[in-house]
């Protein structure tokens, strides 16, 4: 209410740039030459499942991955009916009530439950069938992989819209494993559900070569302007902005400390610029003293430690920062979400959805 009244609030404003989503969505689905998925999970990874989703939709998705059966509902009553949702942690049989959303079954325990409950109804229950072939995490293992194909009768009662596997190194395009993924998924698939279409490719799998498409690609990261060939320059565009305001300058002479622990000391007269924004907002503590911000298009260093609400930067170089301006705290040249993971030794995955929700969002662009 306050903001619909034109109260500035103080928070930052973050920048979800829709058009650049369904623009990445659809370089992709070029690429695959098939049809390709938009993976939602994470709050569509910290950014707005329903409003991505619902750009891309608009743009021609059919399909959309999520991670928890809740995430499904919330994704069913913002889209309607009509697309496909899946859920890769899968639930079960009647969980979705009456959301009509398909479960991923990971075990031979998913299949039995779910293929018995479709024989029950007299309605076989759709689902996609998942094979590990080298993640080790979900999806049946290759001794469940055999006993199903030994006995496929174990199906009746499922309606099998894909089968599907998950890339483990698809970012990384020598690792062997990569095609000893190929090799295994087809060959369980051949004999498990010879019929049944297919879904591989994640993200970076999408730029793997011909042995990785398939009947549907499940895009996730790169949707949001995460670089699926870390090796190259990044192919996608840029999604995310996020801006925060200035509350304090003060100045400081040489020897006088900010922040706690101390942890910065300054070797001469500093400026100091505090910004309303710190790790309770997603801005990873780990930054602390190795990121920075950008005002006017210029780096402006990260000084002493992130705290839960506040961040401090140098801005000495900077006479005409005044509380009230806003900085870039993420976005802009040299600062995307992986080049702010690289500093801190994670992956723009987790910048993205770590960020909190005390900002105000703001979408642009669409399909």
């Amino acid at each position: 209410m306050m903001a619909a009244m034109g109260i500035d609030t103080g928070q930052g404003v973050l920048t979800v740039d829709l058009g650049a989503v369904v623009a990445n969505w659809r370089d992709l689905s070029a690429r695959h030459d098939a049809s390709c998925a938009g993976v939602v999970k994470a709050d569509g990874y910290g950014l707005g499942a329903a409003p991505v989703a619902r750009a891309l939709h608009a743009a021609g998705c059919q399909t959309f991955f999520v991670a928890h059966l809740t995430e499904g509902v919330a994704l069913r009553a913002a889209l309607g009916a009509g697309p496909a949702i899946i859920v890769l942690n899968g639930f079960a049989p009647g969980a979705d009530e009456d959301a009509g959303l398909w479960p991923v079954l990971n075990g031979l325990g998913d299949v039995e439950a779910h293929a018995a409950a479709g024989r029950a109804a007299g309605v076989p229950q759709p689902a996609l069938l998942h094979l590990d072939t080298g993640m080790s995490r979900l999806g049946l293992d290759a001794g469940e992989q055999a006993r199903l194909g030994q006995d496929r009768a174990r199906l009746a009662g499922l309606d099998l819209r894909f089968v599907m596997t998950h890339l483990a190194c698809a970012d990384e395009p020598a690792h062997p494993l990569n095609a000893a993924q190929a090799g295994r998924f087809a060959a369980a698939a051949a004999i498990i559900a010879p019929a049944v279409p297919r879904s591989f490719a994640n993200s970076s799998g999408l730029f793997l070569g011909a042995a990785f498409r398939s009947d549907l690609a499940r895009p996730g990261c790169a949707l949001y302007g995460i670089n699926p060939t870390p090796a190259a320059p990044n192919p996608m565009r840029q999604v995310v902005e996020l801006q925060v305001p200035v509350l304090q300058v003060r100045d400081i002479a040489a020897g006088d400390t900010v922040g706690y622990g101390a942890g910065y000391t300054a070797p001469r007269n500093v400026r100091v610029a505090t910004v309303a924004a710190g790790y309770a907002d997603g801005y990873l503590r780990s930054l602390s003293g190795r990121s920075l911000a950008l005002f006017q298009g210029r780096a402006v260093p990260l000084i002493g430690r992130v705290s839960m609400d506040l961040t401090t930067f140098d801005a000495t170089d900077f006479p005409e920062l005044r509380p009230g301006d806003r900085m870039m705290l993420v976005g802009g040249a040299g600062n995307t979400p992986d080049d702010i993971a690289a500093r801190c030794g994670t992956i723009g995955y987790e910048v993205l959805t770590s960020l909190g929700h005390r900002y105000q969002r703001r979408y642009i662009g669409g399909a």
